[in-house]
Order: C-alpha cells, then structure tokens, then sequence
C-alpha cells in the first residue's frame, strides 16, 4: 500500500518514513505544504498522513483543497494541536482519523492499516479470496491452510491484488503501489513479481489465482 507524510519536522518525518517502510508500506514524503499538496493531486495514495501546522500551506488547506478536486484518498492528520475545536474542523473538512502527537508508533499503523481497510471496504485484517488466505496484520500467507513463503515485494504485489479481488488492475496501478513517486525499477519489475507469486500460488490441475487480462493488467480470483 502506499502512504503520503506531509510533515515539516525532519526527524519524525525521516522516523515515519523509516517505520512504514518496514512496515511493508510505499512512502512518499513533503516537508511543507506546497510540496504535499503536488504530491497529493500527482499520486495515488491509499492514505495521506497530514500534519495541520506547515509552512507554505497549511494541512487543513491541503484537505480542502484534496476534497475540492474530488480526490477521496483516506486522510489522517497527525499534529500536537488537540483542541476539540481543531479536530472538529478537520473532520468536517473531510478527514477520515485524527491523531494527536506524541503518539504510539503502533498506534499509528494500525489506524493506517485501519484506513487502508476502509479504502476498499472491508472491515476484517484477513482477506479471504478461495483457497487463499491473506492476513494484512501479521503479513503472512495460507493457501488451502498451508503457508507460502513470500518476500517482501511478492506480498505487498499480492495484498494490493487481494484487496481489489474481483477486478482488472492496471499494470501503472500496480507499479504506484510497489514503489515511492522517485523510485526508478525496471521496465518489466511487474511481470517477475506476477510470474514469481504464480510460481507459489497455481497449484497443479487447478486454474491461476492471477489471471491476465490482456492489454488490461491482472486480476486475483478465486479458482
């Protein structure tokens, strides 16, 4: 999945950037709020992690801005302002969490795990799709009650397919998800991950988890 940080302050924004990333996440980062807000209306994002106080812009000028544009990205505004009032404002505004600094590092991904869930509609950690089990919590894979095996790329590729079972996805859809906005892989980084996950996933006589939709991208469905 992959995460916005408009954060001014350099330590927490590098110390967030850190943690998600092992946290299995893609992240881009702004350090004000001009930059945030490009970012923002250039990208696809599964969360935007805002700060309210920013030089250049502030962040609850970002959300209008973002909600104005008709952009529905989930929204958390991180900042040390804790008055009912701020918070108030930023909810009806168009934020989707509020968290108040200092906080929990893992009270903070798990709302951001928490609004990912949201963005595409499911309320359980664990994506069922047939016999494939995906848990986003502990990032681990069953099929048919056995684990596989997956390195990191291969199970941030599948968490992102399961959570849009059912539908095409693009392969530039894909590539926004795997890798931050100045990430520079290779042309064909897509196809190795898909032919990798096929290799541990298709079970002989059975029919591909990962179907190709040709011209379109790749779509996970239950065999």
């Amino acid at each position: 999945m992959r995460v916005l940080i408009v954060e001014d302050q350099d330590r927490l924004r590098k110390w967030l950037c850190k943690g998600l990333t092992e946290a299995g996440f893609a992240v881009d980062a702004a350090g004000d709020g001009r930059e945030g807000l490009w970012y923002a209306l250039s990208g696809a994002y599964d969360v935007i992690i805002l700060d309210l106080m920013l030089p250049g812009l502030d962040g609850l000028s970002i959300l209008e801005r973002l909600r104005r544009a008709g952009r529905n990205d989930q929204v958390l505004i991180l900042t040390a302002k804790d008055a009912v009032e701020d918070r108030v404002k930023g909810l009806d505004l168009g934020a989707d969490d509020y968290l108040v600094k200092p906080f929990a590092f893992e009270e903070l991904v798990a709302r951001v795990r928490a609004l990912v869930r949201r963005s595409y509609g499911r309320r359980s950690p664990a994506i069922e799709i047939g016999a494939l089990r995906v848990d986003t919590v502990s990032r681990r894979v069953w099929l048919a009650g056995q684990p596989v095996e997956l390195r990191a790329m291969e199970y941030r590729l599948l968490e992102y397919l399961a959570q849009r079972a059912g539908q095409v996805v693009t392969r530039t859809e894909i590539w926004e998800h795997l890798y931050g906005f100045d990430s520079q892989p290779q042309s064909n980084v897509v196809e190795v991950y898909i032919r990798s996950l096929r290799r541990k996933l298709d079970r002989p006589g059975g029919s591909n988890l990962i179907q190709t939709c040709r011209g379109l991208g790749y779509m996970l469905k239950a065999d």
